[in-house]
């Protein structure tokens, strides 16, 4: 019973903060507002600019190896437990699905920046 009202007033709040959220705001729309922001100059041109498709790899490829870090990181201290063949069995698993994409990657010349 003490759950069940515990969720009822969780789902009650958030709703009404929510709701709040929602109908508080005045927004103010008008051009210096709406307008690019450029260490307080004025812009020289459109900041609406088409990026380098490259650039954007590059990043996707930075954020998997540090989700790779992040996977990782645990391992030595799950060596410490009893089923030392799953972990290592995980571990050696999530290295070769990352090393086959970097293969991939390389063979289809997407760490390259010149064409």
């Amino acid at each position: 019973m003490n759950a069940l009202l515990a969720i009822l007033i969780n789902i009650t709040l958030s709703l009404t903060l929510i709701s709040v959220a929602f109908w508080l705001p005045q927004p103010n729309h008008y051009t210096e507002k709406a307008s690019p922001y450029e260490c307080g100059f004025d812009p020289m041109s459109s900041a609406r600019l088409p990026f380098s498709m490259k650039f954007f790899l590059i990043g996707i490829t930075f954020l998997l190896f540090d989700l790779e870090i992040a996977l990782l990181l645990p391992i030595p201290w799950a060596m410490q437990y009893e089923n030392m063949h799953m972990t290592t069995s995980t571990a050696f698993a999530l290295i070769t699905i990352l090393t086959l994409g970097l293969a991939y990657e390389w063979l289809n010349k997407g760490l390259e920046w010149t064409e």
